[in-house]
C-alpha cells in the first residue's frame, strides 16, 4: 500500500484505531507503520508497551530453548523496545502502562537504560519487569548463586529504572543478604512484588518495610519466614508453598490487609497453623486456603480466638480438600466469622503421590453451640460434590446453621482446567433429583439447592 491509498481501517478516528492497534503483539505492532504515514505514527500513540520475550520465541512448543534461542529472544526484545520507544521521541500521549518481559543477561541493562529514559522523557503511570531465567525449573543452588549475582549487577546498572517500576516479577534468585532491603530502598514505587524461587540462602530470613507495596506473592522459597515489618498499604498477601516448621509469615504492621491466600503440601513435619495467631490483629475480608489434596494444616478454633480477626471475614475459599478428609471441621470458620457471606469447597481425588499419611490428624472439633446460628452466610458452593453420606451430610449442617442461606450450588466438576477436561462434565437429570431429594429431605429449609454448569 503507498502513501496515497487510504484502506477502510485508516479512516476510523484515532480512538478507535489505537484501540484496535492495542490488542495487537507488540511485533504485529511494529509492522503496522509500514502500512501509510498515518499508521507510522501509531506506535507515538500508543497508551500501553507490552513487549514479551515469548512473542520472539520458537513457535514449536516441544522443544526445548536453547542458549542460542534465549539470546536471539531478549535481542529481539531489546530492538523492539528501541524501535517503539524511538518513535515515541517528543510524544504527548501518557504511556498508562509499560511492560518488560525478558531474559536476565547482557541485554538487561540496555533494556533497563531504555527503559529509564523513558521514564525521564515521557509520561509513564506504570512500568512493570517481568524478569525470566535462562533454566526456569529444577535450577540448581550454583545457578540461584550465579542469577542473582546476574540480577544485582543488573541492579545496580539501572537504579533509575528499577526506581520507576510499580510492578516487578523475579524467579530464581539467591541474593545477598543486604540485597532486598536495598531493592526496597531502590523501588520506592513499587506496589506489586512476586518472588518465585528467591531467597537470601536455606532457611533464611525476608524482611519487608515498604511505604507503596500493596500486593507481595512469595512462591515456592525457601525461607524460613516473611516478616511483613512495616507495609502500611499492603491489601494482598499470597504465600505458595513454605518449608518453614514454624509459622510461615509474621504480620506486623499491615493495617490495609484484605487478601490472605496461603497455598502449601501439608508434609508430615508440618505445624498445624492458627489462623488467630498467623494473621494477628488484621481484620481480613478474603482467605484462600490451598491444601493440594494432602494434609490439613489449619487448626480448627474457636470463635473467642477467632473473631478477632475474622470479624470482617466474607469471602473463604477452602481448595483442593483431599477426598479422604472429613468435611466437618470447616464449620470453625462460620463459628468465627458472623459476617462471612460466601463459602467455596473444592475437594479432589488424589491423581499423584501421598505425601501425608493422616490427612485428618488435629482436626479435632466440636461445635461451641449446639443451637449455633450463622446469619450472614448467603451462599455455599462445593466443586467436585459427590453423592456420597459426607458431603450430604455437610451440605445439611450448613444450612441448619446458616439460617438465611439463599443457595447451595454443587459442581460435579472440581475447579481447576486440568480436572474438568478429565471428568463428565455436569449432572444427569437422575442424578440432580436424587442429591436435592437427599439433602432436603425431612428440612423445613427454602434454600435452593442449584447444579450450575
Amino acid at each position: 500500500m503507498t502513501d496515497n491509498e487510504v484502506d477502510r481501517l485508516s479512516k476510523l478516528p484515532d480512538d478507535v484505531l489505537l484501540n484496535i492497534v492495542e490488542r495487537l503483539d507488540i511485533t504485529d505492532v511494529a509492522r503496522t507503520t509500514i502500512l501509510s504515514r498515518r499508521w507510522k505514527q501509531i506506535p507515538a500513540m500508543l497508551s500501553k508497551i507490552i513487549i514479551t520475550v515469548g512473542s520472539f520465541e520458537p513457535k514449536d512448543g516441544r522443544r526445548k530453548l536453547t542458549s542460542h534461542d534465549i539470546v536471539r529472544a531478549n535481542t529481539t526484545v531489546r530492538e523492539a523496545t528501541r524501535s517503539i520507544l524511538e518513535c515515541r521521541t517528543g510524544s504527548l500521549h501518557t504511556i498508562h502502562l509499560m511492560s518488560m518481559q525478558f531474559y536476565l543477561g547482557d541485554d538487561s541493562i540496555f533494556i533497563g537504560q531504555t527503559v529509564a529514559n523513558t521514564i525521564a522523557t515521557q509520561k509513564v503511570a506504570s512500568v512493570e519487569f517481568v524478569i525470566l531465567t535462562e533454566v526456569r525449573t529444577n535450577c540448581y543452588v550454583d545457578d540461584l548463586l550465579n542469577y542473582g549475582k546476574r540480577f544485582m549487577v543488573f541492579f545496580d546498572s539501572c537504579p533509575n529504572a528499577f526506581g520507576g517500576l510499580a510492578r516487578l516479577w523475579l524467579e530464581n534468585l539467591r541474593l545477598g543478604e543486604s540485597d532486598f532491603p536495598k531493592i526496597f530502598s531502590i523501588c520506592k514505587q513499587l506496589e506489586f512484588l512476586r518472588l518465585w524461587r528467591c531467597d537470601t540462602g536455606d532457611l533464611s530470613l525476608l524482611e519487608v518495610e515498604h511505604l507503596q507495596l500493596r500486593e507481595l506473592v512469595i512462591s515456592d522459597s525457601s525461607l524460613e519466614r516473611v516478616d511483613l515489618k512495616w507495609v502500611p498499604k499492603l491489601t494482598v498477601l499470597k504465600f505458595n508453598g513454605f518449608l518453614s516448621r514454624d509459622d510461615p509469615f509474621c504480620l506486623g504492621y499491615v493495617p490495609q490487609l484484605q487478601t490472605v491466600s496461603i497455598t502449601n503440601v501439608g508434609l508430615s513435619w508440618h505445624k498445624m497453623l492458627k489462623l488467630s495467631e498467623l494473621l494477628g490483629k488484621t481484620a481480613i475480608s478474603n482467605l484462600h486456603l490451598n491444601f493440594r489434596c494432602e494434609k490439613i494444616w489449619v487448626k480448627p478454633e474457636g470463635r473467642k480466638h477467632l473473631l478477632p480477626v475474622f470479624r470482617k471475614l466474607s469471602f473463604v475459599n477452602l481448595f483442593n480438600i483431599s477426598e479422604e478428609c472429613n468435611l466437618n471441621w470447616t464449620m470453625f470458620i462460620l463459628q468465627g466469622a458472623p459476617t462471612l457471606k460466601e463459602l467455596c469447597i473444592t475437594g479432589k481425588r488424589r491423581y499423584l503421590h501421598e505425601f501425608s499419611e493422616e490427612k485428618d490428624k488435629g482436626l479435632e472439633w466440636e461445635p461451641s453451640a449446639l443451637d449455633f446460628n450463622h446469619h450472614s452466610l448467603a451462599e455455599l458452593c462445593i466443586y467436585g460434590f459427590r453423592a456420597e453420606d459426607k458431603f450430604v451430610r455437610y451440605a445439611r449442617n450448613i444450612m441448619e446453621a446458616a439460617v438465611n442461606l439463599v443457595a447451595v450450588n454443587l459442581y460435579k466438576n472440581p475447579g481447576c482446567e486440568k480436572c474438568k477436561r478429565r471428568l463428565p462434565s455436569g449432572w444427569t437429570l437422575t442424578e440432580m433429583l436424587l442429591i436435592r431429594d437427599k439433602i432436603s429431605k425431612g428440612m423445613s429449609s427454602n434454600v435452593g439447592v442449584c447444579f450450575p454448569s
